[in-house]
């Protein structure tokens, strides 16, 4: 069985050209089949600002109203997307970027207004994918980049969060690909004292909750963490969370960064 990696870049380094430049190169050079999925929620609160579309998060999750979508449908479907894939043509990765809607490879669901109404949000699940389509993408030579946007079906664009995509298209392809999936940032890891950046080796879902009930992880981590596990219920091979300096060595097991595990 062939292996896929599928990795996820977020955090402060969309945000950083250099640092951004820098991971890009690294992934090209990711031996094997692989997988971009990318964030970019802060240069689209940035614009957002210099729109007068005030941001509004509930534990790490994006409330999109119309005008937040249209925002961060040209930030990252249209700026971040082509210049991910412009910079990985220039390292000789021949890079496809792709929204849920492109090919259809992935649709959604609005998702439902429970306590907390989040506009125009997507829920995915493994039936969304259309993984005969990505294989032909992977096997043809191509490494998809995906943004955070998917599609209704109905002919509208939904937001959809990245480490949720990442985690859904890892559990898709676990049964043609041995997956590995990796969350990187700008930390070394999931950390148990900030301040002094003590990275926690090993996360299983027991201490998982009593970290959340102590309030050592919390808000964007936690959706980060709960798309981890459920990857790792579908039978893929790892969940990495890591620093995006460390991209290549966290795919050998190698570098500092924290294992989730069941």
């Amino acid at each position: 069985m062939k292996k896929l990696t599928i990795i996820k870049i977020g955090g402060k380094v969309i945000d950083n050209k250099p640092a951004l430049k820098q991971f890009l190169h690294d992934f090209s050079t990711v031996d094997g089949l692989k997988i971009l999925v990318h964030g970019g929620g802060k240069i689209a609160s940035d614009f957002g600002e210099r729109l007068g579309i005030e941001p509004q998060l509930v534990e790490g999750r994006r409330i999109t109203d119309e005008a937040t979508l249209e925002l961060v449908t040209m930030v990252y479907g249209g700026l971040v997307n082509k210049k991910i894939v412009a910079q990985l043509q220039a390292d000789g990765e021949n890079a496809i970027g792709l929204t849920g809607a492109d090919a259809n490879v992935l649709s959604a669901k609005k998702r439902p207004i429970k306590t907390i109404d989040y506009g125009f949000a997507g829920d995915i699940t493994t039936e969304n994918v259309d993984s005969s389509r990505l294989i032909e993408f992977l096997e043809g030579g191509l490494t998809p980049v995906f943004c955070a946007l998917t599609h209704d079906g109905k002919g509208g664009l939904l937001n959809t969060n990245a480490d949720t995509i990442a985690s859904i298209l890892a559990a898709a392809l676990t049964k043609e690909y041995k997956v590995s999936l990796v969350y990187c940032f700008e930390q070394k890891g999931v950390l148990s004292d900030f301040e002094n950046r003590i990275v926690i080796d090993k996360i299983d879902h027991s201490s998982y909750q009593q970290l959340q009930r102590d309030g050592t992880i919390t808000e964007g981590m936690i959706p980060k963490l709960d798309n981890a596990f459920d990857a790792l219920k579908s039978g893929i091979e790892q969940v990495i969370v890591g620093h995006f300096s460390e991209v290549k060595e966290l795919t050998l097991g190698k570098g500092i960064g924290t294992k989730i595990q069941l």
